[in-house]
Formats: C-alpha cells, structure tokens, sequence
C-alpha cells in the first residue's frame, strides 16, 4: 500500500475528579478532558488521518459514571468519518467487564474496542495488534503476543500497547513492563505506547504521544497527540507533534536573595499576558532566603497575580527567611507583641539548638510579622 496516516493519543483519563485542585478550576479541567475528544477529531482531519488509536487509560477508573462513558462515545460518533481503536489500560483494564461490556454494546459503528489480543486489519494493508492490559496490575509484558503473531506479507503492522518501559518504569510504578525493543523483535512499523503522560520517543518506531490534556506538573506545556503517516512496511515512520491541549502547565523556579525586590522578581517571571493566564496553571517554586518585609510582600504579589491565572500556586517550602533585629520594630516598639517577637528571634538565631526548633521560630516569627502588618496596612 502507498501510506497510512493515524492520529496517536493515549490517556485521556475521562472522569478525573482533580479533588487536589480548588473548586474555580476543578470543573474546567473536567471538561477539558471530555474537549480533548473533540481536539482529536480536528486533529485528524487536520492532519488527512481517518483513524485515532487510544492507547488505553481512556476512562480514569473501571467504573467511570453513565454520564461520562456515554457522553465520550457520543463525541466519538460525531466524528464523521473517522474510526477509533480502543485497548484497556491499568486504569481501565479488561477486567472491567461491566465497562466495556456496555461500551461495546453501545458503541457506534466507527468506535472499535479491542479487548483482545488477536491482529485486526483496520484498512486494507493495515493490520493492528492490541495488547490490552488485563488489569490494574499484570505483572508481565502483555506485548509479547505480537512477536509469532502473523499477519498478510506485505501489510503494516501497527502495535497498540500501554505500560511502562524497562528504562523509566510506569506512570503509576506498576509491575507490568514493555521491553524498549518491541517493535524490533515484533517486525511492527510503529508501537503507539500509552500510560507516560508525556510524550516520550523511545526509538524510531515506539513512541509515547503523551495525554492530549495534561493532569499535573509532573509534564509541562500543553497535552499532544501524534499525526503518524507509515508511508509503508519497515519505512521510517514520519510523526508530527499536533498541540490539543487548552491547558498550559507551567512549572518555574524562583531563586531569591536578600538582594531581590522579591516581589517584582515573581512578576517578572510569571508566563503569559492578559487572557491567555486564565488557561495557565503555574507553580512557583522559590527557594533561597529574603529577609521577612520581602517575604510578605512575596505573599502580596502572589496573591494579587492568582486571580488572572487559571491557577498560580506559590511554593515557598524551600525559602528560607533571614531576619534581622530591625525588623522586630515593624512588629511593635513594645509591649507583649515585641516580647514575642524578640523570643522568637533568640530562639532563631540560637546555633544551641536545633535546626528543626530554629525553623519553627522562624515561620512564627514571619507569621507573627505578616499578621502584624496586615493589620496595620
């Protein structure tokens, strides 16, 4: 055959509650899951392909709600003229028989979940081999079938798998493993892996195309998915990174010093402008040390900043504060405030004790500061 052209995706994880994140953006981050269904479609007829592989972990649970296992193959459906090939993941495994048996029985004609590993020809010189995951925890490589599988001489052979490889092990630290020279030892012209959510070349022709949506910091920038064309058996696949995220997830560090308005250091790193933050999740992680009337202002900026982003989050675990005895009169001239305060800064400074009872007086030393401040202003 003269080509095939596929869109590759994997993990979409519909039904992710996000319970880690505040109620404004929770539900947004629901629906963009559900929106991804939508950007793959665009991006298959974008791109010529008229088949998506999903490459397990569709559904974030075996039991996802009516709601959501219906309204995603009602998504499907709308896809005119594009066919979906559907294998279980850990998350969704095969044991969930009540899942796919009403998937499949409720399926329309171009969604295809492939349940069972045995090839199946999905256009004419094209032939899938699906190894869908048994369950949440296998416990072996459930690739292996593909190595004595045969298929028609001539025809492409596509393998759809998901777990984690021998060289970084799985998303969730599984026990199942795909060893990194599959599509060598399986004679397949390409191996669209799914469960690392973000997009990984493992070699030529194994490829993790990543989650259309990202769910955590863990990977950054906007989800993708893989326009793949196989223009035919054991040519070089030719793979292009299509963006379908909404979502931009920016991780970044910020080192301070004594030396920097701190404040003005945070704005100056913040991504975006205007209405692209409100689809910006960020983390700010500062470390270093500022002495406390930086550290408050720090808080201050943060906290102006976050109502533009879809989510800003300021980590300050790794920031240490340097206090200094001018300080304490921002606290109180005198008085039982200023005794407190200067307590607290002995007990700060004392070497005689430990490094953990210093920090506790020195957080609330900057409590005590902050609350000061705040009242006064």
């Amino acid at each position: 055959m003269a080509g095939f052209r596929f869109i590759h995706s994997s993990d979409l994880h519909l039904g992710r509650r996000f319970g880690n994140f505040p109620e404004g953006i929770r539900g947004r981050l629901v629906e963009a899951r559900h929106a991804a269904i939508d950007s793959l479609s665009a991006a298959a007829r974008n791109n010529g392909a008229g088949h998506v592989l999903i490459a397990g972990d569709l559904f974030d649970t075996e039991t996802p709600s009516d709601r959501v296992w219906r309204q995603a193959l009602a998504a499907m459906a709308a896809a005119e003229g594009i066919q979906w090939w559907i294998i279980p993941g850990n998350h969704d495994s095969s044991s969930a028989e009540t899942l796919w048996d009403l998937a499949r029985a409720q399926a329309p004609v171009n969604v295809h979940v492939c349940d069972v590993a045995e090839p199946v020809e999905i256009a004419p010189g094209a032939v899938l081999l699906p190894s869908p995951v048994p369950s949440r925890s296998p416990g072996r490589d459930a690739t292996e079938w593909m190595v004595g599988c045969r298929t028609p001489e001539g025809a492409l052979r596509i393998g759809l798998a998901h777990g984690g490889i021998v060289t970084f092990g799985s998303e969730d630290d599984g026990a199942e493993t795909i060893t990194p020279n599959r599509a060598t030892d399986a004679r397949l012209d390409y191996l669209a892996l799914g469960d690392w959510h973000g997009f990984m070349r493992v070699g030529e022709r194994t490829l993790y195309s990543g989650s259309p949506e990202r769910d955590r910091f863990k990977h950054l920038g906007r989800g993708i998915c893989l326009a793949v064309t196989l223009p035919g058996p054991g040519a070089e696949p030719e793979v292009t990174e299509i963006v379908t995220g909404r979502f931009d997830w920016q991780d970044i560090s910020l080192e301070l010093t004594p030396k920097h308005a701190a404040a003005e250091a945070l704005e100056n790193i913040l991504p975006g402008k205007g209405a692209a933050r409100r689809d910006t999740l960020v983390r700010i992680r500062a470390s270093g040390w500022i002495r406390l009337p930086e550290r408050m202002e720090l808080a201050r900026a943060a906290q102006k900043a976050e109502p533009e982003f879809g989510y800003l989050e300021l980590t300050d675990a790794e920031l240490k504060t340097e206090c200094a005895p001018e300080d304490l009169d921002d606290i109180a001239s005198g008085g039982a405030l200023r005794m407190a305060a200067e307590a607290l800064y002995k007990d700060a400074e004392d070497d005689a004790k430990g490094a953990e009872d210093r920090a506790v007086a020195v957080a609330a030393l900057r409590r005590l500061y902050s609350y000061v401040r705040e009242e006064t202003q």
